[in-house]
């Protein structure tokens, strides 16, 4: 709502299955609020027959949701903006595909790392160093209660499990970066951890996702901080904990003006997930992610 606002766009209606939605009153006070995405969808589609259209419609719903709602929006004649994940599984985005063939419309996915300065500079290093191959150490801790277990984010056919919910901004942004996946290890693989390492085309990269308080490093804890974010590179670190606050609205102005990021660009990190949660873990065996000596 604050990248609608700050855009200078209008939320006309909006759905959610609970009611205490007051945060909206702070943006858009006026706009039209339904329980159910059905009665959502009817709104919709008499603003279209009386000529006054929605443009754009954000997906902020649960992952498996994704699909049914991009579709909805694309048949009624608007353009989609979907956080992440743009969907679960790889064959839903050929599904997608032909409907945006089909309506002329697209839908836009929220890669917000892409925008990140620290990351747009490391790319630009890369891209600068030539066929160099790089060692990166990438590691997520982000701590969760027993919420989340119990919550839509913790069954796998509905979030995809940590590799997608959690990890799918920094696979797409290590991909983005250094290339394509040339192999996969999956060393670790559980509902509140993963890790594993990739060869990608100009790197070679251990990684490690965690929802565990205790995987915090000590520099992490004594700082009271709850999420740890780091990339290194050729043992250089890249903090990069900070610098996300504004990066929605910068998302949201690029894709209003026709530069966003859609299905192509989000392909390969929905693939590399999809393989991360069905491959079958290998143990600590070989190079793994020092996380794992824990």
């Amino acid at each position: 709502m604050r990248a609608i606002k700050e855009t200078g766009n209008i939320l006309v209606c909006a759905s959610d299955k609970f009611d205490v939605m007051g945060r909206m009153d702070s943006y858009f006070p006026d706009a039209v609020f339904f329980l159910e995405q059905e009665n959502l969808d009817q709104y919709i589609d008499d603003l279209k027959r009386e000529g006054r259209a929605i443009d754009y419609v954000s997906i902020c719903t649960p992952n498996y949701m994704h699909p049914s709602h991009i579709r909805s929006a694309l048949r009624n004649g608007a353009f989609a903006i979907c956080e992440k994940p743009l969907v679960i599984y790889p064959r839903d985005m050929h599904i997608i595909s032909d409907i945006e063939a089909e309506t002329g419309k697209k839908v836009y996915t929220i890669l917000q790392l892409r925008y990140h300065p620290a990351i747009l500079e490391l790319k630009k290093d890369i891209e600068q160093g030539g066929n160099k191959t790089y060692d990166i150490d990438l590691t997520y801790i982000t701590t969760r209660g027993d919420w989340y277990r119990k919550s839509w984010k913790g069954e796998v056919k509905k979030s995809g499990g940590i590799a997608t919910n959690i990890g799918i901004h920094f696979f797409d942004m290590i991909t983005w970066i250094f290339g394509k996946v040339k192999k996969n290890t999956v060393h670790l693989y559980n509902p509140e951890k993963a890790a594993g390492v990739l060869q990608l085309e100009k790197a070679r990269v251990r990684w490690f996702l965690s929802l565990d308080y205790r995987d915090l490093p000590k520099q992490a804890i004594e700082k009271n901080m709850r999420t740890y974010r780091s990339i290194t590179v050729e043992g250089n670190e890249i903090e990069f904990s900070g610098g996300f606050t504004d990066l929605h609205t910068t998302t949201y102005r690029d894709i209003l003006n026709g530069k966003g990021f859609g299905i192509e660009d989000a392909k390969e990190s929905i693939i590399l997930t999809d393989v991360i949660r069905n491959s079958k873990p290998v143990g600590r065996k070989g190079d793994y992610h020092p996380f794992l000596k824990k």
